[in-house]
């Protein structure tokens, strides 16, 4: 089966070919354009300067991704898209080329939520996939969760963010420190200059039986921190020496919270998914996790762990096999879509 994707739920406009046989997945072709250039002037995605840019490269994308993958329309079984969450904006350009396409070519159409494309992720470049049960970290500058994969499909979320997204709180922080964006990258680079223990940032819910998670204290407290020391602001070693305090106090909370599903739910693999699994920090301890309690680790590649279309073609093809098919007629972008 041959899969085309697509992905336009912020400011990554991507086009992917994927084929699969079995578990084996191969991608014929995998575009990502960037916007973070344009963005950076605003501090942040305007919803609508991505939509338009997303118009205007998309169709040139599908072109230059048929002709790397040697293939035309007819050898497309089907057509995966990113039908949520997502700013409304962006998101409805690609729904709406999907669309498209699926009617044009004559394609059945797979609507994908782009959390469930995050974990999908792991499925590529790999010989060795994960087995079920399986465990996912999800962590992007939108959500932070616990879900746990029965099989291909089948999800139940485990716990949550009662507030801030630790990839939110990471771009917050970068901007009380004055770094440009995207911020996140910008204070993994600072931290690995600073001293992870010189702040005793809070670590908040650790005390609580559940598995959710919340980074607004945290955040506040680092306002407050850099408040009560105006006069460092300036000095390198007081930025580094907070990134790198942050950062740690993130990731403490993020593999505590897993090894407690980890006991709870018994899985096979673990899963590390979303935006802020390109944080190296993390990815170490993630996989220090598994080794410490030996089960599989499957973090992906750094050029899947970021917004991709191959992600969702992975996940794509595996509801193709299930026939998880719509009617172009009815589908339509929707932000909140979510996992489970």
């Amino acid at each position: 089966m041959r899969v085309l994707a697509i992905e336009s739920s912020c400011d990554e406009t991507a086009v992917a070919i994927l084929s699969g046989e079995g578990v084996v997945l191969t991608l014929e072709s995998n575009l990502v354009r960037s916007q973070i250039d344009i963005h950076q002037a605003y501090g942040g995605v305007v919803p609508e300067v991505a939509a338009r840019e997303h118009l205007a490269y998309l169709f040139p994308m599908i072109r230059q991704a048929l002709v790397e993958a040697r293939i035309n329309d007819n050898e497309i079984d089907a057509i995966a898209v990113t039908a949520g969450p997502g700013l409304a904006p962006a998101l409805r350009v690609g729904v709406e080329a999907a669309k498209a396409l699926a009617w044009a070519w004559h394609k059945p159409l797979v609507p994908v939520c782009h959390l469930e494309g995050h974990i999908y992720a792991s499925w590529l470049e790999t010989s060795n996939p994960p087995q079920f049960p399986a465990l996912a970290l999800i962590v992007s500058g939108g959500h932070t969760e616990l879900v746990f994969m029965k099989s291909h499909g089948d999800f139940v979320r485990l716990g949550e963010t009662i507030d801030d997204a630790a990839g939110e709180a990471f771009d917050k922080v970068a901007k009380m420190l004055g770094l440009p964006y995207p911020g996140g990258p910008q204070v993994e680079q600072l931290a690995k200059l600073g001293d992870p223990s010189a702040f005793n940032f809070p670590r908040a819910l650790l005390d609580k039986p559940n598995l959710d998670f919340s980074f607004a204290g945290l955040k506040t407290s680092v306002l407050y921190k850099l408040r009560e020391n105006e006069a460092s602001l300036d000095n390198a070693k007081f930025r580094s020496d907070i990134a790198a305090s942050f950062q740690e106090a993130v990731i403490h909370v993020l593999i505590k919270k897993t090894a407690r599903a980890i006991a709870e739910h018994s899985p096979k693999s673990i899963i590390l998914a979303g935006g802020v699994a390109a944080n190296l920090s993390l990815r170490h301890s993630f996989q220090a996790l598994g080794a410490t309690h030996q089960v599989a680790v499957h973090v992906p590649p750094f050029a899947y762990a970021v917004d991709n279309a191959g992600m969702i073609a992975a996940a794509g093809y595996y509801r193709a096999l299930a026939n998880n098919f719509v009617d172009p007629l009815v589908l339509s972008a929707n932000p909140n879509l979510d996992i489970v």
